[in-house]
């Protein structure tokens, strides 16, 4: 299944931004404004600025209205009849402005294009941003790619490689696998609660451990916080995923759980829930 909306995170991340000029918190006006001021010059003809800048007569006359009045001084000063037959002018203080406005305007995109070269490669970080600004109450929120989906008769069963060449399985119905738009090289996340996650030791002989939960994944004891009654012990896997478990004091003990130590988090497949970035 495909998603109707494109994913952002493959375009290219361009910064963009406009400027513009305000008196008190009233906006003078911005790059149409000044545009039309521009055109008024050109053509000493509101009525030709207005066609000029793709705006109406009356839209124009607004605009202006509002600039002067803004301005606290005449910008554009229309008059009628004459030798000359009437037109449309600028005032000094109008001309200065179109100036001024440019050389920011060129000071401004001077500034997006050095900014724009010094997140070149941010693009690829995007995704990133999207994925740890997540806040759920799992302790464990992990990242990865849709390996296989194999169908059941009522649930499917979702594969996610992690970094480090981890794999974790999820059952979950056909519904949610539809909703979710999952499908083999698909990006998800996994959230698994700690308490849902056991911890184990093997063998000093190394005998295969045989445990009805699907996922099994050993990796280095990175910490251990006991508290009065359990201890939150976080687990360091190949490629720097890591999972946290909460088991009581006494397991720690049993266990001989300790920092450096080797160590299995295993938990059920129907613990693991998959989600995807909107």
């Amino acid at each position: 299944m495909t998603s109707d909306h494109p994913d952002s995170s493959h375009e290219p991340l361009e910064l963009g931004g406009s400027v513009w000029f305000r008196a008190g918190a009233q906006t003078l006006g911005g790059a149409s404004r000044i545009a039309l001021l521009a055109a008024i010059r050109e053509t000493g003809s509101i009525t030709g600025a207005a066609k000029a800048v793709g705006m109406s007569y009356k839209g124009a006359w607004d605009a202006v209205d509002a600039m002067n009045n803004l301005a606290g001084e005449p910008l554009v000063v229309r008059s009628t009849g004459g030798k000359g037959g009437g037109g449309t002018t600028l005032t000094p203080r109008a001309v200065k402005l179109i100036d001024t406005f440019r050389a920011v305007e060129r000071e401004h995109r001077r500034f997006l294009e050095r900014a724009g070269a010094a997140i070149e490669g941010f693009a690829t970080d995007w995704d990133l941003i999207g994925r740890i600004g997540v806040k759920t109450s799992a302790r464990n929120q992990l990242y990865g790619t849709v390996s296989s989906i194999e169908r059941g008769t009522v649930n499917d069963e979702v594969s996610l490689a992690l970094p480090g060449g981890h794999t974790i399985v999820s059952v979950l119905t056909h519904e949610s696998t539809e909703t979710l738009g999952l499908a083999q090289g698909s990006a998800a996340f996994a959230l698994i609660k700690a308490s849902w996650v056991v911890l184990l030791v093997e063998d000093a002989d190394g005998a295969p451990l045989k445990l009805s939960a699907r996922n099994q994944l050993r990796g280095t004891v990175q910490s251990v916080k006991r508290g009065a009654v359990n201890a939150e012990v976080s687990l360091t896997l190949e490629g720097g995923t890591v999972i946290t478990a909460v088991v009581t004091n006494e397991s720690v003990d049993t266990l001989g759980l300790e920092e450096g130590g080797a160590a299995i988090a295993a938990f059920k497949a129907s613990s693991v829930i998959l989600g995807v970035k909107d």
